[in-house]
């Protein structure tokens, strides 16, 4: 029992830390994989892995972040980092209101095969379309960060990734590629805390339930969270900016034609 649950805990380590960045959405994936494996995750469970990916990124841009935070301290929002402050303010507001909606109106019914399924298709339409970006424009306008910031939020529905949703996004505005990479990361941040902090209090009362499982095995699953994060996102680095990142659209088109069938001929829910 107990190498069961240490096994199942590596495996949705090893998912939340690749799904989360790659460009295939870590709750549907993780969801997809509770339901084959038996394991009903706990919202405590689910946070620490939530942990896990947002110290990773902070990880992977703490020079970034170090420069960004001694802009605002000194006010400056007019260098090359000072203009993300601002740009991810405004685009977090969009990302805010959609995932508060979908919490409070569509989170206990929109996570079934079927609409995870439609949703994947719609997220391998945008991961296609983006390869036909022009990169056209060196800076994020706060208007592309709006939009940017929308799709980020569109991402709360599962199937929809938050780094594929915002990433492609950007691509279609005709953004550099670097800059939309780096963007796109350092806004998911904010939005990760807040993801947190809306789990933890909407779930609030379930929180003393525990984990489910371990502390030790736990820890070897945020490890192995860690670890896949960190590989996740330089894999997704290196194929935004060799013109790559679409190449993922025909594994998620094919994975959500498989839950679509599964759905409607299989009464998967």
């Amino acid at each position: 029992m107990l190498l069961d649950q240490l096994l199942i805990t590596i495996i949705l380590g090893l998912i939340q830390g690749l799904a989360e960045w790659l460009p295939i959405s870590s709750t549907a994936h993780l969801r997809i994989a509770e339901n084959f494996l038996g394991f009903n995750a706990t919202p405590l469970f689910n946070v620490f892995l939530h942990i896990g990916t947002l110290g990773v990124v902070i990880f992977y841009f703490r020079h970034d972040i170090k420069i960004i935070l001694t802009a605002l301290v000194r006010r400056d929002f007019h260098s090359e980092y000072g203009r993300f402050i601002p740009l991810i303010i405004v685009a977090s507001i969009p990302t805010g209101i959609i995932g508060l909606l979908y919490d409070k109106f569509l989170a206990d019914n929109y996570q079934t095969f079927l609409i995870m399924g439609i949703t994947f298709l719609i997220g391998a339409s945008l991961l296609f379309f983006s390869k036909f970006g022009k990169e056209s424009e060196t800076q994020i306008s706060y208007r592309k960060a709006l939009v940017m910031g929308a799709a980020q939020g569109a991402a709360s529905f599962p199937g929809l990734s938050r780094s594929g949703a915002t990433i492609s996004s950007g691509l279609l505005q005709n953004v550099k590629r670097e800059m939309v990479f780096k963007f796109s990361f350092l806004l998911s941040i904010p939005a990760v805390i807040g993801d947190l902090g809306v789990e933890a209090y909407l779930e609030r009362g379930k929180l003393s339930q525990g984990v489910g499982v371990s502390p030790v095995n736990l820890l070897i699953g945020l490890v192995f969270t860690v670890i896949a994060g960190y590989f996740a996102i330089m894999l997704v680095k290196k194929l935004v900016l060799t013109k790559r990142f679409h190449y993922f659209a025909g594994y998620i088109f094919a994975l959500g034609l498989v839950l679509i069938i599964l759905a409607l001929f299989f009464g998967f829910k």
